[in-house]
């Protein structure tokens, strides 16, 4: 009996010192000083009480700084006087964690039960897949999910993605499998911004459509087992970077229409085998800014593109480069070209001299030109015209095979001569010996052009008078 007033003595002494102090230890005789509870062990944790959402948002008149973890979201919330928040994201107020469709209810109601029309600036968070009764409309939102290969956004049989506004998309996979199923279903109004990266797009009917934007930068994109491609129509700054377009996809993977001021695809690959076409640029009208398709490794044996081009053998307009694995390349760098005399080598054509006037070598001569790159020929296909956007240097060579009738002991300069002016360092001077001195000229120089400027052969005699018949047997010129 002694002993057990001893003990009870001792137990009430402890409670009246942690009374005093405020403070209660558990797992240390000593919590640290300020703390109220202090507690210590290197072999288990501390447990929150743990309850679903209803449970959690059934509390009546949670205090402010009420901790539980929500095991419906996996996540700790925290009364903050107002609302629940999760303790993940408490630094955001624009943001919804979406685990159903269920999660979406709020904003098919605001979408009229026709869409989900997501809240202006939010981010909203996938988590798993989620299986949509309707388009969502972006409406300038941002969607993300954690992991590309388990967060999915499906829409069977219908439009994943509709309306005029823009937003972000990262990190998803997005699929509209059946038929009727479209990933892309939007028309802006030309000010609006779509960007794209990081997400697989799949097994759907369609790509679909994108038209009137702004801005569209799509970013490290993976297209596979799509049974059509995505057509992008009037769009101002069209960006598309390190896509993957793999050998499953048909139809035509990607089609440009109408106006652009820039578009830029670099990186990435696609293997056409069965499809229609990889690349398709016949509808594009006008690029204001320029154009870029660079380091896109086609391949496969399929038909890579459908092009439109005024230079034969070749896909594009002078207002692209392209330089990639598997096409041609098509660049203001490459650009070259050649014309020559078709007159029978024994005859040749004549021109009639006289003056000491440099004069272009044409006279009844006949010419073809071809191996024509950014260049075009006029003046009866005896002039090059630099059809190329950027000035750049070329180097133009030319050979003649020539006879002078009446100009013995005389002498002749030839030229090259851009815009009808000669290039004086680009001279080759010749001596006529007699009427059936038949000589060689060679000539070479290198020169700037721009856009528009043309290159021509010029005769000249130096010395003598009279008038001279120049006859030409053969004239070769090239530029590149």
């Amino acid at each position: 009996m002694r002993a057990y007033n001893i003990y009870f003595s001792f137990l009430v002494l402890l409670v009246f010192q942690s009374f005093l102090s405020a403070q209660v230890g558990i797992g240390t005789v000593t919590p640290n000083a300020s703390s109220v509870l202090d507690v210590e062990s290197t072999t288990q944790g501390m447990l929150t009480p743990r309850m679903t959402t209803t449970q959690r948002n059934a509390i009546a008149t949670p205090a402010e700084g009420l901790l539980v973890f929500d095991t419906d979201d996996n996540l700790f919330y925290y009364y903050s006087g107002s609302a629940w928040l999760p303790l993940s994201n408490q630094q955001r107020d624009n943001y919804k964690l979406v685990k159903s469709a269920a999660d979406l209810a709020d904003e098919l109601t605001a979408g009229g039960g026709t869409e989900y029309l997501l809240t202006t600036n939010t981010l909203y968070e996938i988590n798993g897949t989620i299986l949509l009764a309707a388009p969502i409309n972006l409406n300038s939102a941002y969607v993300t999910g954690r992991d590309t290969n388990e967060d999915v956004l499906v829409r069977s049989g219908g439009t994943l993605f509709a309306g005029s506004a823009g937003g972000s998309i990262r990190n998803l996979t997005l699929t509209a499998p059946g038929i009727g199923g479209v990933v892309f279903n939007l028309t802006g109004t030309g000010t609006e911004n779509l960007i794209l990266r990081d997400s697989f797009i799949v097994n759907s009917a369609s790509v679909g459509t994108i038209s009137d934007f702004n801005l569209v930068f799509n970013s490290i994109l993976q297209f596979v087992n799509n049974s059509a491609g995505i057509t992008y129509t009037d769009i101002n700054q069209l960006l598309l970077n390190s896509e993957g377009w793999d050998g499953t996809n048909a139809g035509t993977y990607q089609t440009m229409v109408g106006n652009f001021e820039v578009i830029a695809k670099q990186g990435g690959f696609s293997e056409v085998i069965g499809a229609t076409a990889g690349f398709d640029v016949t509808g594009v009208t006008a690029i204001s800014g320029g154009a870029t398709l660079a380091d896109v490794a086609f391949y496969g044996g399929g038909n890579y593109i459908n092009g439109t081009s005024p230079y034969t053998g070749y896909n594009f307009t002078r207002e692209w480069d392209v330089n990639c694995p598997g096409l041609l390349v098509e660049t203001d760098g490459v650009a070259a070209g050649n014309f020559y005399s078709n007159r029978p080598v024994t005859t040749g054509f004549t021109q009639t001299i006289s003056s000491g006037t440099a004069v272009e070598v044409q006279g009844n001569g006949t010419f073809v030109a071809n191996n024509l790159f950014r260049f075009t020929s006029t003046g009866g296909n005896n002039e090059l015209v630099y059809d190329g956007v950027k000035e750049r240097q070329f180097q133009v060579n030319a050979s003649l095979s020539i006879r002078v009738n009446g100009a013995s002991t005389n002498f002749y300069a030839f030229y090259i001569a851009k815009d009808n002016v000669v290039i004086a360092e680009s001279n080759a001077v010749v001596r006529i010996e007699d009427d059936n001195q038949i000589q060689n000229v060679s000539l070479s120089t290198n020169t700037n052009l721009a856009n528009g400027e043309a290159i021509q052969v010029y005769a000249q005699r130096l010395t003598g008078a009279g008038t001279d018949t120049l006859v030409i047997f053969s004239e070769n010129v090239s530029i590149k």
